[in-house]
């Protein structure tokens, strides 16, 4: 059996791996709570400051082996894990390592390089797993501020230097913001806020009110309708359009081969607008009689018919 597929029949990750970070208090937490069914792991301690009306069902991680216990847990009820915050984790993960071998630390807590080498395998491990359960993965950050002259840029507070390693696993990043009570997130990289966009996202979404002034709890499901739900159809569409594709591309290879004259290439050609084209296979279709009616020594005239070369 071959290893080699069509574009359409490649295997494409559904469940999403995505990272918020904004400002305190903009509700990130929350955000990060309306994916599809989702298992809190607090690592920050911070589950008590979400409105109750959005409260899931939570681990309070205490040390990192907390979480290695939760993953053998039946988690088949829960369709995405949040965490809470990812930098807290990578912390875990780090004093982890150390207490399994001091010499990946430094004498004032911080990892060695070598240390920072075996948290980045953690972390792309831990991503790893949880795709493999099926699920999708949010990662909640606050935001560090970068001042340079007179700019200033947010970006996560997510792994340090290292963050550009980690950042690599991801799908989405999104910096979360309040305007007096108009919150937005922005998915595309900006010279003022980090972001990552592989979904195709709008560059910036506005977010309904889930709490309004009073404290009264409404629907929290912006990533589940608006994120991933989005990201899925088109997934599904494309896979629809690859397979259509890949049909028309075959139905006109088969009528090519049968061309055998420049009476053949002409009914070809007069007929090939009558196919369910899908993108460029019009194109390709164009370039197929070409070389076919070079292998032939046909040539096309001046009124665009072929004809025996001289």
């Amino acid at each position: 059996m071959s290893l080699i597929r069509k574009p359409y029949e490649l295997d494409v990750q559904t469940k999403l791996k995505m990272l918020v970070y904004g400002q305190a208090g903009a509700g990130k937490t929350t955000l990060a709570l309306s994916a599809p069914k989702p298992l809190l792991l607090d690592f920050d301690g911070g589950v008590h400051r979400v409105n109750y009306g959005h409260q899931t069902e939570t681990v309070q991680i205490k040390r990192w082996e907390d979480c290695e216990d939760v993953f053998k847990e039946d988690l088949s009820a829960f369709e995405s894990l949040v965490i809470d915050t990812g930098g807290k984790m990578l912390d875990f993960m780090a004093d982890y390592i150390i207490r399994k071998n001091s010499k990946m630390g430094k004498l004032n807590g911080a990892l060695t390089l070598q240390g920072f080498g075996e948290r980045k395998g953690m972390f792309r491990q831990f991503c790893k797993q949880v795709m493999l359960m099926d699920k999708h993965l949010i990662f909640v950050a606050h935001r560090d501020t970068q001042k340079n002259d007179e700019s200033i840029r947010y970006v996560p507070l997510f792994g340090g230097s290292s963050y550009d390693d980690l950042v690599t696993d991801l799908d989405l990043v999104g910096y979360l913001e309040t305007v007096g009570r108009k919150r937005t997130i922005t998915f595309d990289p900006t010279d003022r806020n980090d972001g990552k966009n592989t979904c195709n996202l709008p560059s910036t979404m506005e977010l309904p009110i889930v709490v309004d002034e009073d404290g009264k709890a409404y629907a929290n499901t912006f990533l589940q309708k608006h994120v991933i739900a989005p990201y899925i159809t088109n997934l599904e569409k494309r896979k629809k359009v690859g397979a259509a594709y890949n049909k028309v591309i075959e139905e006109l290879k088969e009528a090519i081969n049968l061309i055998t004259d420049e009476v053949s290439a002409n009914d070809f050609i007069s007929r090939i607008d009558a196919y369910k084209h899908v993108g460029n296979s019009k194109a390709v279709a164009g370039q197929l009689v070409a070389r076919k009616a070079a292998e032939l020594k046909l040539k096309l005239n001046k009124e665009k018919k072929y004809e025996h070369a001289a």
